[in-house]
């Protein structure tokens, strides 16, 4: 935590600061702690450096700034997956277990239209964090809203791996071609 008292603005230079450092996602809370105000001031700040343009993602891990990292680049694909919630876990352990980034997660609600929550999970670790963070919290996985089928941004370094992960994900039986 800074040993004097900031402004606003020298507190949002301090928060970007600490995003561009981090190699890990941070907490509204962690930051919050760092800066000595409360996390609900940590979402103002966030929204004020959003509308700045600075490239803010808020994760289920949490805060990130969107630098140029290998995740961001390579092959692209969305594919249509549909399970129970209790195969969240098995279902995104397949795809990081092929060497695939799972960017986001988004459903097509029948009145609201497109939701889409970004996981950005690239390993065993983060889905075994993530998952925690849904049982902890109580909140409902965005694919309850649409009877478990949901849509999921992949990538990887190579084209094959996404293909592969997909086969992966159809022999499992959570691709909605094969469900619906």
């Amino acid at each position: 935590m800074p040993k004097q008292k900031m402004t606003a603005d020298e507190r949002r230079d301090y928060i970007l600061s600490l995003l561009l450092n981090s190699e890990e996602p941070l907490s509204g809370r962690q930051i919050a702690d760092k800066v000595g105000v409360s996390r609900q001031v940590i979402v103002g700040d966030m929204a004020l450096l959003k509308a700045k343009n600075e490239p803010i993602l808020a994760t289920s891990q949490g805060y990130i700034y969107m630098k140029d990292t290998q995740e961001d680049r390579g092959f692209e694909k969305t594919i249509a997956c549909y399970h129970k919630p209790e195969d969240t876990e098995k279902e995104l352990n397949i795809l990081v277990d092929h060497g695939v980034f799972v960017k986001d997660v988004s459903v097509d609600h029948p009145v609201y239209g497109e939701f889409t929550g970004q996981l950005r999970i690239s390993n065993r670790k983060e889905v075994e964090t993530f998952v925690k963070h849904i049982d902890s919290s109580k909140a409902s996985l965005l694919s309850e809203l649409t009877d478990g089928i949901h849509l999921h941004t992949i990538k990887a370094d190579r084209e094959e791996l996404l293909e592969q992960a997909e086969q992966a994900l159809e022999e499992a039986g959570f691709l909605v071609n094969k469900k619906v």
